[in-house]
């Protein structure tokens, strides 16, 4: 039998790869897209060699809007069909609103929003009809908080992919599809080195810390329970709580004294 093939965006590192390497060990092929494809060409030899998995390597930029229909297209020629969808390609904007360019922003929205949205919209139907099929939106603990000073779209993006997510689990019900947003609070990655806040976030204390490898667990388990919202770790899930009955002035005050500890100016964005 064809062992069940997973579309993993972002693959190359940090979550996206701890993902790849959770869902091999549990016997998926893998579709690993991102830009760096000699990262993605050692992750599918490490897989092969120690899972006895299969993996297609499809190199691609979520910026460009053509990249969703280019990527299951070459899976498709490969004579394959999706049976999970991870979208976890991403990152953070720094900086605040008028900041950055309109263009970078468009760019943002693209690969955050528009792109994991088309992927569902475009894979989640022959799931259905098949009857199986693991969907993992990678949100953030970001989208249950308020939103904070800085890296403006960010949360609010995240804040969608969870609603996003509630109401495709809802939707899927009965059919042998299952959808989940996974919410990470700090992660050990290259998140932080991407968007210069490596320095500040360095100093957070490390009960906020989750390990890529715990955060990939903790996702697997979510999708395979059909849990809607998934925050790994029991810190982050008290943080989720505290954002969800704080009065909001008292949240967003909290929010406001803390954005300097894990959000840099626009002077140092660049």
């Amino acid at each position: 039998m064809t062992r069940p093939l997973i579309l993993i965006t972002g693959a190359s590192a940090g979550i996206g790869a701890a993902l790849a390497r959770e869902f091999a060990a549990h016997g998926w092929d893998l579709a690993l897209t991102a830009r760096r494809k000699d990262r993605l060409e050692d992750l599918a030899e490490e897989m092969k060699a120690k899972n006895g998995v299969d993996s297609l390597i499809i190199t691609a930029d979520m910026h460009n809007k053509a990249a969703p229909k280019t990527i299951l297209k070459a899976i498709k020629d490969a004579g394959r069909h999706v049976d999970g969808l991870i979208n976890n390609a991403g990152y953070g904007l720094p900086g605040t609103f008028n900041h950055p360019s309109w263009k970078d922003h468009a760019a943002f929205l693209q690969i955050m929003l528009t792109a994991p949205c088309e992927l569902v919209y475009l894979t989640m139907p022959g799931m259905v009809e098949r009857g199986f099929g693991r969907i993992i939106n990678v949100a953030s603990l970001a989208g249950h908080l308020p939103g904070s000073m800085g890296h403006t779209l960010y949360a609010a993006d995240k804040a969608f992919l969870i609603k996003f997510s509630q109401s495709l689990n809802l939707e899927a019900q009965g059919t042998g599809v299952h959808v989940s947003a996974l919410c990470p609070g700090f992660t050990y990655s290259e998140f932080h080195d991407a968007n210069n806040t490596r320095g500040l976030v360095s100093k957070l204390p490390n009960w906020m810390w989750k390990t890529s490898e715990e955060v990939a667990t903790s996702g697997y388990l979510a999708a395979e329970k059909n849990v809607a919202v998934r925050v790994p770790g029991m810190a982050n899930k008290t943080i989720a709580a505290l954002g969800k009955i704080l009065p909001e002035p008292l949240a967003m005050g909290l929010m406001k004294r803390q954005t300097k500890n894990f959000r840099v100016s626009d002077k140092e964005a660049g």
